[in-house]
């Protein structure tokens, strides 16, 4: 009679405050799922706070080979491309031949950021050629010069280019590890072509 009375007793206390019940079952079940988790996937966890923080700015320095002309522009800034930082970009890799300039594909340009980083450099990028206008790309196939006909450099999408201080075998290298496009090596006309098409290398 005396443990019938015990059970009795504690059903009400338990019908009188069904919600704390719920709180306590639910919050159990929280924290076994959490330790399931944190168990299962200890990789994701190191990849999570080790993941890299992005860069308040990206910053690129070039110097043109040709003209002589420099800059060093801050062309990204707190999440976005900064539009007078690309257009003065867009002005020093020029077609130096014809004087004509074209937009600078922003992929390109975090292309080289990542490889400035990569060779822990801030050096300018020593420019051979940058934009390349049709007509330019055209009277240099006609001279017999290796040009492409659908050149990446028409639009904007392709570089070529030296570091000073860094041997040109790092720059192919770096270039490579990153694997984020095409990398064509020129040691007898010293410098490295990179773009933002599929990922190749000759």
């Amino acid at each position: 009679m005396i443990c019938e009375e015990k059970r009795l007793t504690r059903r009400a206390a338990a019908a009188s405050h069904p919600s704390s019940q719920t709180i306590c079952r639910r919050g159990f079940l929280k924290a076994a799922a959490l330790s399931t988790l944190a168990v299962a996937f200890p990789a994701a966890r190191a990849w999570a706070s080790a993941a890299p923080v992005p860069p308040p700015e990206k910053t690129l320095a070039f110097l043109n080979t040709h003209t002589g002309e420099t800059i060093r522009a801050a062309y990204w800034e707190k999440g976005r491309y900064v539009p007078d930082a690309l257009a003065g970009i867009n002005r020093v890799l020029r077609d130096h031949r014809s004087g004509e300039t074209h937009p600078i594909d922003p992929q390109l340009l975090d292309l080289l950021h990542a490889l400035a980083r990569k060779m822990e450099t801030r050096s300018p990028f020593h420019v051979i050629s940058g934009y390349r206008s049709p007509t330019t790309n055209a009277a240099l196939r006609e001279q017999g010069r290796g040009v492409a006909s659908g050149s990446l450099h028409i639009v904007g999408k392709a570089i070529d280019i030296r570091v000073p201080g860094v041997e040109l075998t790092a720059v192919r290298g770096s270039a490579l590890a990153l694997g984020a496009g095409g990398v064509g090596y020129y040691p007898r006309s010293d410098f490295v072509h990179v773009d933002v098409g599929r990922v190749r290398s000759w």
